[in-house]
């Protein structure tokens, strides 16, 4: 069995100070963040930004000094979100691509989320993947929903993802995938031949779901953006906590954790 990929979801575009005092929002703190989680085990970092009031943005200076910051101490992969918050623009939404970063996010369909819905119409999923094969960014194929993985497939058929896939199944969502086990084994099983998978169990449905993905094979996302608590009731003291322990049960049954530089190669990552 490979090894692990850990991916850190450190920011979010929700999540606020009030609800989690540990929260990073400037591009020193996401900075730091970021290289503890890579001592703790991660590889990759998700990455949303925050203004100067905090509020998420997909300022193109933001990212850039987000990533620089981060690359001045680690060196974990940076995968950025085009998702932005609910309801950001599309054209916003794509703006950072042009920093040509390593991974970024493709969400393939609409889903309800909450009270929201975080829209995704097929002219601008495929105006993202048709922007990151051009950028020479690796996607990251989010699926809030067990019908965005053949969305993800008729793009294939239309020249605009290359194989070998890499998936990220955000379960757990109201609206969404349910955050369970054997919901996720439904999607592995609709997954082609080669594809490489994650799990994002948002809230209680994290440590669950990442403790499947380690036996199944897959790979575990895990971070404040998807849940801000170490126990019922407990917040957790930082990202790094959530991804130590995550890389010491994988650890424990018998599965190594990746470093960046394996997951690059495992990924497939352009050298």
């Amino acid at each position: 069995m490979d090894k692990l990929i850990i991916t850190a979801a450190l920011v979010g575009a929700e999540l606020t100070r009030e609800q989690m005092p540990h929260l990073p929002i400037s591009p020193t703190e996401i900075a730091e963040a970021a290289s503890a989680a890579r001592e703790a085990g991660a590889s990759i970092v998700h990455l949303h930004v925050r203004d100067a009031e905090s509020m998420p943005t997909q300022d193109v200076a933001v990212f850039r000094e987000v990533i620089s910051e981060i690359k001045k101490r680690t060196d974990v992969i940076c995968q950025i979100s085009t998702g932005g918050a609910v309801g950001t623009p599309i054209e916003l939404r794509a703006e950072p691509l042009s920093l040509r970063p390593e991974m970024a996010t493709l969400t393939t369909g609409t889903v309800n989320f909450g009270d929201d819905v975080f829209m995704n119409e097929p002219s601008s999923i495929e105006f993202l993947a048709a922007r990151m094969k051009r950028e020479g960014v690796k996607p990251e194929i989010e699926c809030f929903d067990a019908g965005h993985i053949s969305n993800a497939l008729r793009l294939v058929k239309k020249g605009l993802l290359d194989e070998p896939l890499y998936f990220d199944f955000v379960m757990g969502v109201p609206g969404g995938i349910p955050g369970t086990a054997p919901d996720l084994m439904h999607c592995v099983a609709s997954l082609p031949a080669g594809a490489r998978w994650q799990v994002a169990g948002i809230g209680r449905a994290e440590l669950r779901l990442a403790a499947v993905a380690i036996v199944l094979g897959g790979n575990v996302r895990v971070g404040f953006e998807d849940n801000i608590y170490y126990s019922r009731g407990v917040l957790a003291e930082s990202n790094a906590q959530l991804v130590a322990r995550i890389a010491r049960i994988s650890r424990e049954l018998g599965r190594e954790v990746a470093t960046p530089e394996e997951a690059r190669e495992l990924i497939g990552l352009a050298k």
